[in-house]
């Protein structure tokens, strides 16, 4: 096999002309930003998440590009091709659509820093004007962005954006808005079983051949979506956990206060400090925990 790709958590092969395999690494990142630290497990249980969303998403008549699951962290899935945006057009087919959808259905992570900026009003979410956003509020409908998926910082794109650097009809747009929202409701009815809330989460989309839509890429494990423990949750407490854990002990490690600022102002990035092994051992129980508690399998 030939390595086309190496991400920031899986290297991705060819197979053939019309197979790629992904390898999920024990690599994580976090603000786009790889940290030197491996989380025992973590491949393995995001492959198998994927896995198991693919498989409920095929079942839901939701056309996917995955193909097979190689235990213990590769899975193989149907190539298409990555396009520039010069290329890209409503006649083209068989390839990567370059945007990321976030469905949002509480108030969390990056929408929360904006509602609290006064940045994203209380109207735009579908609250009255008048009401006072708080964290972990409930959204009264599900919150769509999209945000760009091959440029070197995510940038969130509005509607004309989205459409005009995909090559897609407002129909095709529409399709893929209600296609992220039918999987999110399965989400949200399997995964409250087991005492979950889905918070928010992205997707990715392709056309095939015959420019039909598949979700492609993961979703629906702890490291693209965030979840909280219901319990916790009814009584005032965010307990994060996904990604969102990690994230969070390098703000409160004052780490993401100065890679903004480095940003803001254009100069060189401050390196990321690796995870003690305490939290890198709190951190692989997590993700083990939360395979469990996302598929209802047993990790073992």
């Amino acid at each position: 096999m030939k390595l086309i790709r190496q991400g920031k958590v899986k290297d991705v092969y060819e197979v053939d002309a019309h197979t790629l395999e992904f390898v999920f690494s024990d690599k994580i990142s976090v603000f786009d930003k790889i940290i030197q630290s491996l989380i025992p497990h973590k491949g393995e249980t995001l492959c198998r998440s994927s896995a198991f969303w693919f498989q409920v998403a095929r079942a839901s008549g939701i056309k996917t590009h995955f193909r097979e699951l190689i235990p213990p962290n590769r899975m193989r899935v149907q190539k298409v091709q990555v396009l520039e945006y010069s290329k890209i057009n409503k006649k083209a087919n068989n390839y990567l659509i370059p945007v990321e959808v976030i469905c949002r259905h509480y108030v969390a992570g990056s929408l929360w820093d904006r509602v609290h900026a006064g940045e994203v009003k209380p109207a735009k979410l579908g609250f009255k004007a008048s009401k006072e956003v708080k964290y972990g509020d409930k959204l009264p409908e599900p919150f769509i962005e999209m945000t760009t998926k091959l440029e070197k910082v995510d940038r969130l794109l509005t509607k004309k954006e989205a459409v005009k650097i995909s090559g897609l009809t407002d129909a095709e747009y529409k399709s893929i808005v209600d296609s992220a929202l039918a999987i999110d409701d399965r989400i949200a009815e399997e995964v409250e079983k087991r005492d979950l809330i889905h918070v928010d989460g992205k997707k990715e989309y392709a056309f095939d051949e015959d420019r039909e839509l598949m979700i492609v890429d993961t979703f629906g494990t702890a490291d693209e979506d965030r979840w909280w423990d219901w319990e916790s949750y009814s009584k005032g407490q965010f307990v994060e956990l996904s990604k969102e854990n990690v994230r969070q002990y390098y703000r409160q490690l004052g780490y993401y206060d100065k890679l903004a600022e480095a940003r803001k102002m254009g100069k060189g990035e401050p390196k990321i400090p690796s995870l003690p092994e305490s939290k890198i051992k709190e951190v692989s129980e997590l993700y083990i925990d939360m395979f469990e508690r996302i598929t209802g399998e047993s990790y073992r």
